[in-house]
């Protein structure tokens, strides 16, 4: 079996390009998943199942030592600054929150999911371009 090179570096490409943690590609019988902490490709044609794993180089990944509260995505999806297109922002950097207040949406199965503050504070940082895909436990935004 040859080893695609250059569809194991666009997958990784990906990887950053939508912030995702794992991409997967299947071809008719061969399977390449690609990941933060490694690539694997799986044959299906060869006897028994062939996996091939490598360590990805994280000089990509991005080390963040944040001080601060986090809120995290309680989900898989689509991150959404505003209830709906050109609509005023839930939040902004600097702006005073309350606990419970809606800090952003994010849209899972045509479903819009609000996601409350879990703290009182001050936005620091808002992590997520609007419109991005989030996974699940990513950083939405940092409260001072």
């Amino acid at each position: 079996m040859k080893i695609d090179k250059k569809l194991i570096k666009e997958l990784s490409e990906y990887l950053e390009e939508f912030n995702l943690t794992e991409i997967e590609f299947t071809e008719k019988d061969t399977k390449i998943k690609v990941s933060k902490n490694n690539v694997s490709i799986n044959n299906q044609l060869t006897s028994g199942n062939r996996n091939i794993a490598a360590p990805k180089d994280n000089a990509n990944q991005i080390n963040n030592n944040n001080s601060g509260k986090e809120i995290t995505s309680p989900i898989i999806g689509t991150a959404y600054h505003a209830p709906e297109p050109g609509a005023k922002k839930f939040v902004e950097v600097g702006k005073k929150i309350k606990k419970g207040d809606t800090v952003m949406i994010v849209e899972a199965m045509k479903t819009m999911n609000h996601v409350p503050s879990t703290d009182n504070g001050v936005v620091k940082e808002i992590c997520v371009d609007d419109g991005n895909p989030v996974e699940f436990g990513q950083t939405l935004i940092i409260l001072e």
